[in-house]
Protein backbone atom coordinates (compact mmCIF):
# COMPACT_ATOMS: atom_id res chain seq x y z
CA UNK A 1 0.00 0.00 0.00
CA UNK A 2 1.86 3.73 -0.94
CA UNK A 3 1.83 6.01 1.48
CA UNK A 4 0.22 9.41 0.61
CA UNK A 5 2.91 12.45 0.10
CA UNK A 6 3.58 13.78 3.54
CA UNK A 7 2.52 17.68 2.58
CA UNK A 8 -0.84 15.74 1.72
CA UNK A 9 -1.02 14.45 4.42
CA UNK A 10 -0.16 17.22 6.94
CA UNK A 11 -3.00 19.33 4.92
CA UNK A 12 -5.49 16.74 5.66
CA UNK A 13 -4.60 16.89 9.25
CA UNK A 14 -4.67 20.65 9.26
CA UNK A 15 -8.13 20.74 7.39
CA UNK A 16 -9.54 17.90 10.13
CA UNK A 17 -8.13 20.25 12.85
CA UNK A 18 -9.59 23.47 11.62
CA UNK A 19 -12.92 21.35 11.29
CA UNK A 20 -12.76 20.29 14.61
CA UNK A 21 -11.97 23.53 15.86
CA UNK A 22 -14.96 25.45 14.01
CA UNK A 23 -17.63 22.69 15.59
CA UNK A 24 -16.12 22.74 19.00
CA UNK A 25 -16.53 26.26 18.66
CA UNK A 26 -20.12 26.34 17.34
CA UNK A 27 -20.66 23.69 20.33
CA UNK A 28 -19.59 26.30 23.02
CA UNK A 29 -21.21 29.12 21.12
CA UNK A 30 -24.66 26.89 21.19
CA UNK A 31 -24.49 26.20 25.69
CA UNK A 32 -23.75 29.57 25.76
CA UNK A 33 -27.13 30.53 24.16
CA UNK A 34 -29.14 27.97 26.31
CA UNK A 35 -29.39 25.05 24.25
CA UNK A 36 -28.79 21.72 26.06
CA UNK A 37 -25.39 20.03 24.82
CA UNK A 38 -26.70 16.71 24.36
CA UNK A 39 -29.03 18.30 22.26
CA UNK A 40 -27.27 19.83 19.88
CA UNK A 41 -24.47 16.98 19.86
CA UNK A 42 -27.59 14.76 18.78
CA UNK A 43 -28.27 17.91 16.14
CA UNK A 44 -24.63 17.81 15.35
CA UNK A 45 -24.55 14.21 14.76
CA UNK A 46 -27.48 14.42 12.55
CA UNK A 47 -26.50 16.73 10.51
CA UNK A 48 -22.98 14.94 9.94
CA UNK A 49 -24.40 11.72 8.88
CA UNK A 50 -26.80 13.62 6.49
CA UNK A 51 -23.89 15.15 4.70
CA UNK A 52 -21.88 12.06 4.82
CA UNK A 53 -24.97 10.37 2.98
CA UNK A 54 -25.16 13.49 0.37
CA UNK A 55 -21.81 12.61 -0.17
CA UNK A 56 -20.78 8.79 0.14
CA UNK A 57 -24.30 7.57 -0.23
CA UNK A 58 -25.99 5.32 2.98
CA UNK A 59 -24.34 2.02 2.36
CA UNK A 60 -20.76 3.80 2.24
CA UNK A 61 -21.77 5.88 5.80
CA UNK A 62 -24.14 2.42 6.96
CA UNK A 63 -20.55 0.52 7.19
CA UNK A 64 -18.65 3.55 8.54
CA UNK A 65 -21.77 3.55 11.04
CA UNK A 66 -21.54 0.00 11.81
CA UNK A 67 -17.81 0.56 13.04
CA UNK A 68 -18.95 3.04 15.36
CA UNK A 69 -19.59 1.05 18.45
CA UNK A 70 -16.35 -0.48 18.68
CA UNK A 71 -14.45 2.38 17.89
CA UNK A 72 -16.64 4.27 21.11
CA UNK A 73 -15.62 1.42 23.37
CA UNK A 74 -12.03 1.51 22.27
CA UNK A 75 -11.87 4.96 23.57
CA UNK A 76 -11.41 6.66 20.30
CA UNK A 77 -13.56 9.47 21.72
CA UNK A 78 -12.92 9.68 25.04
CA UNK A 79 -11.28 12.99 26.05
CA UNK A 80 -9.35 11.76 28.80
CA UNK A 81 -7.67 9.16 26.78
CA UNK A 82 -6.62 12.18 24.65
CA UNK A 83 -5.33 14.28 27.18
Amino acid sequence: MSRAHPRIEDSAADEKRAALSFVNEAFAEAILSGVEADCFAQAAIFTAFQELVETYGEDAVAQFAERLPERIRCGEFSIALRQ
